[in-house]
């Protein structure tokens, strides 16, 4: 059975050293604290370049979520993959196969994210294996 878990989450972005002096890619650490049906921390990575196009973008990463969802204990990773054409977006978030842990374990699901007015909620639309 599918549910719905849905809440605000802060995000805080710790850029990283370069790879080099002419790399492209951006590296930064992620600190997140979600609130509302998910009550977890994460923390992960982030890979990003912006081209000399405005609007124009993309990243990936992944983070190690570890809290309760619904009532339900234990971690899980989620994965992203995000692609910003001329203001166009696109962004997957997805439940990494047999992530889940303790409670949580069999979770699969999709994370969608809004930002409006400079605040982060998600819907998280999720599975766990009975």
């Amino acid at each position: 059975m599918t549910s719905h878990a849905r809440g605000d989450f802060d995000v805080r972005t710790i850029p990283q050293a370069a790879d080099g002096p002419a790399s492209a890619v951006g590296r930064l650490l992620l600190d997140k604290r979600y609130h509302g049906e998910l009550e977890a921390t994460a923390a992960g990575q982030m890979l990003a370049v912006r081209t000399s196009v405005e609007d124009s973008a993309g990243y990936v990463a992944m983070e190690q979520v570890s809290g309760t969802l619904l009532g339900r204990t234990g971690t899980f990773a989620l994965q992203h993959s995000g692609v910003m054409d001329r203001g166009e977006q696109e962004l997957v978030i997805s439940v990494v196969p047999d992530s889940g842990t303790g409670e949580l374990e069999g979770l699969t699901g999709t994370m969608n994210i809004v930002i409006a007015n400079g605040k982060h909620s998600y819907d998280f639309e999720f599975s766990l294996a009975e």
